[in-house]
C-alpha cells in the first residue's frame, strides 16, 4: 500500500505535469486547427447557453478557490485573522455553491451531448471522456464535504494543502503526507490529476486562448459608407 500510494500521490503528479506542459506544447506547435473548443452552438442554443454559464461559472471559482486554498501557506491567512477551522468552513461553504452550480451546468451539457444525435456525432470519445471525469470529480468533491463538516479542526486540509505544496515545490514526502487521509479525498486528488494529463489531448486546451485581452482591446474605427 506505500509503494502505491507513493506511485498514485508522489510520482504520478510528475508524470501528469510533464503530459500536460509537453502535450499542450506539442498540439500548439502541430495541430493549432484542433486548438479550439469545438462548440456546438449552432445545433442547439439554449441549452448551451445555460449549461455553459452554470458549468464556467461554478468550474472558475472551484479553480481559483482549490488554487489558493491548497498553495497558500497556514501563516499568510492566519495573519489576515482566519483560522484554519474558519478557512475550512469557508472552502466547505464556497466550494459547495460553486459545485453546485457546476454540476447542473455539467449534466446539461452532457445529457445534450449524449441525447441529441447531430451533436453526438459531432463528439469525440475524448468529449464524451472529459466531461465523464470532470463529472465525477464533481461527484467526489461534493462527497467530501460531509466527511469535512465532521473534522472541522481542518487536520486533514492542512494535509492536503501541504501535500500540494510540495508537490508545486519539488519537495520530498509529499505522498507520505497523504497516506492516512479519507479515501474520498485521496480520489478526488486521483481524479483531479488525471485530468490533468488529459488536458492536452482535449477540448480544454481552448482555456489557455480565452480572449482575456478582449475587455482592453483598440477601439475599431468604423466610417459611414459616403
Amino acid at each position: 500500500m506505500n509503494y502505491l500510494n507513493t506511485l498514485l500521490f508522489g510520482y504520478y503528479p510528475y508524470i501528469a505535469l510533464s503530459a500536460f506542459l509537453l502535450g499542450s506544447l506539442f498540439r500548439y506547435r502541430t495541430d493549432q486547427s484542433t486548438w479550439r473548443s469545438g462548440s456546438s452552438q449552432f445545433l442547439r442554443k439554449r441549452q448551451l447557453r445555460a449549461g455553459s454559464n452554470l458549468f464556467h461559472a461554478g468550474i472558475l471559482t472551484l479553480l481559483a478557490g482549490h488554487t489558493i486554498g491548497l498553495l497558500t501557506p497556514p501563516d499568510i491567512y492566519h495573519l489576515l485573522g482566519l483560522s484554519t477551522s474558519a478557512k475550512q468552513l469557508l472552502a466547505v461553504i464556497v466550494g459547495g455553491a460553486a459545485g453546485t452550480l457546476c454540476f447542473a451546468g455539467l449534466v446539461i451539457l452532457l445529457w445534450r451531448r449524449l441525447t441529441d444525435a447531430r451533436i453526438r456525432a459531432t463528439s469525440s470519445r475524448m468529449d464524451i471522456a472529459v466531461l465523464v471525469l470532470l463529472l465525477v470529480q464533481l461527484v467526489l468533491g461534493l462527497m467530501t464535504i460531509p466527511v469535512s463538516l465532521g473534522h472541522l479542526d481542518g487536520a486533514q486540509m492542512l494535509l492536503l494543502s501541504e501535500w500540494a505544496q510540495r508537490i508545486v515545490t519539488f519537495r520530498s514526502g509529499a505522498a507520505d503526507l497523504v497516506l492516512g487521509v479519507h479515501w474520498l479525498f485521496k480520489a478526488h486528488l486521483l481524479v483531479g490529476i488525471t485530468l490533468v494529463a488529459a488536458f492536452p489531448f482535449s477540448r480544454l486546451v481552448h482555456v489557455f486562448s480565452a480572449p482575456v485581452g478582449y475587455a482592453w482591446r483598440a477601439y475599431q474605427i468604423v466610417r459611414r459608407r459616403q
